[in-house]
Parts: C-alpha cells; structure tokens; sequence
C-alpha cells in the first residue's frame, strides 16, 4: 500500500514475529514491536540498537500504552495471542481478556490514529470439523472452542471497521511449521521432527487426519507482500494461508525422509478428529500469492537448527512449548 513505512507488529517477539521483523528491516521499514516477550528478550538481540527498530515491553491490553505508542503508525500486524487451545483454556478469562477484549481498543486506537492498514492474524482453526474436500473462505464458520471462537468474534470487528482510509485485511494461517529464533515445539511438524531427532522415535496419535501446513518463511512473505499490495485488492478481505495439506502419518513420513529411515514411527489412538483440508485458491487468485516452501524444508531447517546447537534443552525447556511457560508464568 502507498505510504506504508511504519509497522507496528503485536507479538513481534513470537514464533511468526521474529522470522518476519528482519524481513521488513531489510526492506527499509521502521518497525515497533509490542510483546510481553515471555519466551525471552534476548530473541531479537540480533538487532538491538537497529536504527529502524524499537521494541517495547508491554501488554496489548494496556490502553494508555497503545494510546502513547500506535499514533505515527502506517500500518498494523496483529499476531499477539494466547495462542492454541491448551494454552486459552488453562485461564478461560484471561485468554478472552487478551484474544478477544483487548482486540476491540487496539483496532479503535489504530483507526483513530489514522493507521491505513490493520491486517489481522485469525486462524483456519474458525471452521471447525468440515466435511467438504475443501474448505474454501465462504463456508461457514463453526468454531470448536473458544479459542477459535474468539478468533471468528475478531474478525467481525475488524471488518467491521473497513472503510476507505482505513483498509481492513483478515488472514487463516494453517498450522505453521519450520525455524524461527523464537522456537515453538509445540507445532505438528515441528513435534515429530523434535521427536525423531532427540528421540529417535515418532509417535502419531490417530494418524489419519488431515492437517494443513505453512513453512515459516511462506508466513512472513505473506506479510510483507501485503504490504506492497494496493488496497483495492485487500480492503475487507479475508484469505486462507495454508498450502501443504497431508495427514498427521504422512507427516511423520516426510519427517523420516528427511531426518533417517532408522526412525520408528509409532501409532497410538487419538480423540482428536478434526480433519480438514485448506483451499489457498482465493489468495493465489486474487492476490497471486503462492507457497514456495515445504515440509520437508522446514524439517531440514530443523535439523541444520539441532546440528548447529541453536535449540538446547529441547525436551525440558520450557520456552519451547506455549503451555508450559503460561503454566509457569501466571499472567494476570
């Protein structure tokens, strides 16, 4: 979009944040980042003293704080969240209060800040089980849980607030996989490769269902390619990202492919049967976006990660794995 040189990221220290924050600095942005930075501050230590950097530690639910930061921003990535189910229902209210309450200012702020873009982070979690081949960005909505409630709930907000001078754009990651400085192994693809890597075994409970892929680097280049986009094509859209859709078992398959044949999957029953296949047709059509990474290459990064000694402590640390630090961190 034209104009567009300031970016504020919410969750800029997260998983997507830190693989997409170095992008823009390279292209030339000013990027301000807000994060609570509960997996760490030393995540974005490449970068401290960046000129076109400024990173505050902050709760998005903080009015004053979005009050005194958002205005001069051209445009806003909203990828704060507690993010998964496990990790919303371990404090129901406190998950509403950040995915949800928190969302409704934040936007209010941006637009009366005059910001031109708001692009918002959803999830294809929204479509609950779908018995169509593909689930393509009409069908209806049917959330599960109240995470992926909350997330649909945003997205009636947001759009809602569509108008010519302030561009409204709702995006459906699939499940993210690959490296990032901020690691999360709590991720399908990024479980098995763990799992195969530091334990020489795979375990796939039920195995037959179907879950749709992004790479990483696929996830950030979205981001940044919205940027550039004019608005006519975005304002008041919303699109689905998620490009390699393969069962939980072919996964693990890939998984050995890569890191040995030696490894030993093992199947074990499963409750979970939500089994969907994502279209990213609309989004390669209107927007000519298309995937170029895949899972095979971020179980590769994965395993160039483990080799250069970049992932210590997989097993037992606990900023690897969203549930366990918001176990330990007791946000209030």
């Amino acid at each position: 979009m034209e104009g567009i040189k300031r970016v504020f990221i919410t969750g800029g220290a997260g998983y997507v944040g830190c693989n997409l924050v170095p992008k823009l600095l390279k292209k030339g942005y000013h990027v301000k980042i807000l994060d609570l930075y509960l997996f760490g501050e030393d995540v974005l230590d490449e970068f401290k003293g960046h000129p076109n950097l400024v990173q505050i530690k902050g709760d998005i639910r903080d009015t004053k704080l979005l009050e005194k930061e958002i205005p001069g921003t051209d445009a806003v990535i909203h990828l704060a969240c507690i993010s998964n189910d496990p990790s919303f229902e371990l404090d129901p209210t406190l998950g509403k209060s950040i995915n949800y309450d928190a969302f409704i200012p934040l936007v209010q702020i941006s637009k009366k800040n005059k910001a031109k873009l708001f692009v918002y982070a959803s999830s294809s979690s929204v479509y609950g089980i779908k018995d169509e081949e593909n689930v393509t960005e009409d069908l209806p909505l049917l959330p599960l849980t109240d995470y992926s409630k909350f997330k649909m709930m945003c997205e009636d907000v947001l759009l809602q607030e569509q108008s010519p001078e302030f561009t409204t754009l709702v995006i459906r990651p699939s499940t993210v996989c690959g490296y990032s400085p901020r690691l999360r192994l709590d991720l399908s693809v990024n479980i098995l490769t763990n799992h195969a890597i530091n334990n020489g075994k795979i375990t796939v409970f039920g195995g037959a269902q179907k879950r749709p892929n992004l790479h990483i680097e696929d996830m950030t280049d979205l981001y940044v390619y919205i940027l550039g986009l004019p608005k006519e094509k975005i304002a008041g859209k919303i699109y689905n990202a998620g490009y390699e859709n393969f069962t939980i078992m072919q996964i693990a398959e890939k998984v050995r492919n890569v890191i040995g044949k030696n490894i030993e999957i093992v199947t074990t029953p499963s409750n979970d049967n939500r089994s969907y296949h994502v279209s990213s047709a609309k989004i390669k059509k209107e927007l000519g976006f298309e995937a170029k990474h895949t899972i095979e290459e971020a179980v590769k990064d994965l395993q160039d990660a483990f080799k250069a000694g970049k992932i210590p402590n997989p097993m037992d640390d606990i900023r690897y794995y969203n549930i366990k630090t918001m176990k330990a961190v007791k946000l209030k």
